[in-house]
């Protein structure tokens, strides 16, 4: 259950960055909201990924949570703020998956 946990607060992680990157492009009130909602997501990706160290390895936890924001925020980059999609990003990109992967695969 904690590793479900751990992928939502992932997954909220990605939700924070996605604020701020629309934040970044908007003005006045929608700014604020983009940012409201930035803390919200902080809040509740902080609180899931306590909640999922209280069994889990921290070290491992830590390294999945912000596995699963990187590679979530660099695809919401490319797709939604049409960042480029080069060679070595995708490659990097799958490599912080088959890592995030292993992690998950050698934990206890």
């Amino acid at each position: 259950m904690n590793w479900i946990i751990l992928t939502i607060a992932g997954l909220f992680e990605v939700v924070f960055a996605f604020c701020l990157g629309k934040a970044k492009i908007s003005t006045g009130n929608e700014m604020y909201l983009w940012y409201a909602g930035f803390l919200v997501a902080l809040c509740t990706s902080m609180g899931l990924l306590l909640k999922a160290t209280q069994t889990l390895p921290l070290g491992t936890a830590y390294a999945v949570w912000t596995g699963i924001g990187a590679v979530g925020t660099v695809l919401i980059g490319i797709i939604v703020f049409k960042e480029p999609i080069t060679f070595w990003r995708l490659l990097f990109l799958i490599t912080l998956i088959g890592s995030i992967i292993g992690l998950k695969a050698v934990s206890h």
